[in-house]
């Protein structure tokens, strides 16, 4: 059974996000909070595998909810849940660690969609967000071309992660120790300046590697 933690301060969008929650994995255990500080006691106290946050909460940010639950359960999938589609609202989720950044004007289905797929490793966006992903990385990226900076197993790497794939994954797919690829991602991260999956996996397909 999937646990889920919903940050919303509003009831009925909470409700509203319960029934997406169930209808993208079925009986689920959902925990709710309202505020930011009941989403880091919530998000601290017990292990979800997903979490649901808005960001604008009365007491606070929920990137402060964001950042505790990846520090205290990196495990965890934490999925930004906005109204909010400008670029310094994304890039900052995105540089907390989200996984995801979807927005609530979506239809129900395909917010659901976008659940499973996180689960199984392909981050969650928003069409206009990712749009915007890739218009920030056009004006914004490194100033030398990525792909002279990694090594030609760092590009193959990042590749697979563009694909969606797990560091396992990516191990059998390279026959490499997890531990090495551990490493590659590592130096990936460092070297584009990035924090996440999600910026990776846009990396990516910025550079043309995800379809390899």
């Amino acid at each position: 059974m999937k646990r889920v933690l919903i940050v919303e301060d509003v009831s009925e969008t909470r409700r509203w996000l319960a029934d997406i929650v169930r209808n993208a994995f079925g009986d689920c255990d959902i925990r709710e909070a309202a505020s930011m500080r009941g989403g880091v006691a919530e998000g601290t106290a017990g292990t979800f595998d997903l979490a649901l946050i808005d960001l604008g909460l009365p007491d606070g940010s929920g990137l402060d909810v964001l950042r505790t639950i990846r520090l205290a359960h990196p495990q965890t999938a934490c999925v930004v849940t906005t109204v909010m589609g400008d670029d310094a609202h994304i890039v900052a989720a995105l540089s907390a660690g989200a996984d995801g950044y979807l927005l609530k004007e979506q239809a129900p289905g395909v917010i659901s969609r976008h659940l499973v797929q996180i689960l199984e490793g392909i981050p969650a966006l928003s069409a206009s967000v990712a749009r915007r992903i890739m218009d920030h990385f056009r004006l914004t990226g490194p100033a030398a071309e990525p792909e002279g900076i990694l090594t030609a197993r760092e590009n193959e790497v990042l590749a697979l992660i563009g694909r969606g794939m797990r560091n396992g994954e990516v191990a059998k797919e390279l026959k490499l120790a997890e531990s090495t690829v551990a490493s590659y991602i590592k130096s990936i991260y460092r070297k584009l300046g990035i924090s996440n999956r999600a910026e990776a996996s846009w990396h990516a397909i910025r550079l043309g590697l995800s379809g390899r």
